[in-house]
């Protein structure tokens, strides 16, 4: 490995080893040894759902790559910085590679996370190997990485219907590119071992953070990139069974370790609307009773959807999307696709259980995040009180632009 490479993922914190069956970084950075009113040490995580880099917000970035589109009614990725335009106004091209994140970059030095992970997807790859059949494809240039190192995201989740977008060719890349970058990855590999296995990171004097990558078939993801021992893939999931959540569950137990604060993070659902399935509830509920999983990390609506308070431990059962280039498109409005969720939640060490929970909802403009409007945040509120009635759930506005959530009981 070459100096430069070494000292710039050892200044990430994230040298990856690939293979065996836990994915392991090196040591990062932590924090102060921060302890809450107990005396107790925690954890501070920072969440999201989707970030979308390719398409329209490649083509604002630094290095754009190729504009072509096979989609039914567009065939450039400009269109879409056209349709954001002309909702909120002339974008400055090419922006710096910071300028996505917008207010986002205010909130995570604010809140200084430990740990940042999102659903990336988007493939990362030059590649024109556009898989076949498929309606919508995002890729972003290579080049354009730093948008993401930009960001305070220390592993991108790619089990999701769209890293296959551009091929194996494309997955194989994407995963370079992204390893290359000091970024670790979950959930598709170029083997069944790594594309099933989890990532260990361990954080200083604060344990370590073990993530699990899943794909749901009910959230787009085609049956042919299930990863297999001749091909490439995702670590697609059979179905949402009680036995398959057992099996999935005895595995995460025989890798956690004492010390290991679990996430579970499965791409799952449609991308509108409120419903949350028993199938995924209880799918979720064995993760934690059984697995010893103390985040369930749900994504794949464009909307965030109910959160449930479970033995103490969080399940988010869809976060909305974070970053994409969908401003300007019509036929959704109810749902205020516009706005994006950070998570941050504090948990406990060692129980993992959830110690506080807070939203901040940002809003989507000329590509960039910024601050949700009042009225945007009430009606947030509102919507997740109404929707996660049924999980027994409160959320109410704190100060800071800040949705605090809680047990419907305090």
């Amino acid at each position: 490995m070459k100096r430069r490479e070494f000292l710039k993922l050892l200044h990430r914190g994230l040298l990856l080893a690939v293979g065996g069956n836990v994915i392991d970084s090196m040591q990062v950075e932590g924090q102060a040894d921060d302890r809450n009113l107990s005396g107790q040490q925690h954890l501070k995580l920072f969440l999201s759902g989707d970030v979308m880099t390719g398409r329209g917000v490649d083509q604002i970035l630094p290095s754009p790559g190729k504009p072509e589109l096979r989609e039914e009614f567009v065939k450039s990725s400009a269109e879409y910085v056209r349709l954001a335009e002309r909702e909120n106004g002339s974008i400055p091209k090419p922006v710096d590679y910071s300028y996505v994140w917008g207010d986002a970059l205010k909130v995570w030095r604010t809140a200084k996370p430990d740990f940042g992970i999102v659903n990336l997807e988007t493939s990362i790859t030059t590649s024109d190997e556009f898989w076949p059949g498929k309606g919508i494809h995002y890729r972003m240039q290579p080049k354009n990485l730093p948008c993401l190192t930009a960001a305070r995201i220390d592993c991108c989740v790619l089990a999701n219907n769209h890293v296959l977008d551009f091929g194996y060719a494309g997955l194989s890349e994407t995963l370079t590119s992204l390893r290359r970058a000091g970024l670790s990855t979950v959930g598709a590999g170029e083997n069944i071992d790594a594309a099933t296995s989890p990532i260990r990171i361990p954080l200083q004097h604060k344990g370590n953070v073990l993530v699990f990558g899943f794909a749901d078939r009910s959230s787009g993801v085609p049956g042919r990139w299930r990863v297999d021992e001749h091909r490439a893939g995702v670590n697609l999931l059979r179905d949402l069974s009680t036995r398959t959540a057992r099996r999935v569950a005895e595995r995460i137990r025989k890798l956690k370790v004492m010390g290991d604060t679990v996430i579970a993070s499965i791409h799952w659902g449609s991308n509108w609307g409120y419903d949350v399935p028993d199938e995924q509830r209880e799918f979720a509920h064995h993760l934690i009773d059984d697995g010893g999983v103390d985040i369930v990390h749900g994504h794949s609506s464009h909307h965030p959807k109910a959160i449930e308070f479970y033995s103490g431990k969080v399940i988010i059962y869809g976060c909305g999307d974070f970053l994409n280039d969908y401003e300007g498109i019509g036929g959704y409005d109810s749902y205020r696709p516009w706005l994006s969720l950070m998570y941050l939640v504090t948990v406990s060490l060692p129980s993992g259980k959830m110690e506080r929970f807070e939203i901040v909802p940002l809003s989507v403009q000329k590509m960039r995040l910024v601050r949700a409007s009042k009225q945007d945040r009430q009606w947030l509120t509102d919507t997740l009180n109404t929707v996660s009635a049924d999980f027994s759930t409160g959320f109410r506005i704190g100060g800071d632009n800040r949705v605090l959530v809680s047990p419907a009981t305090q």
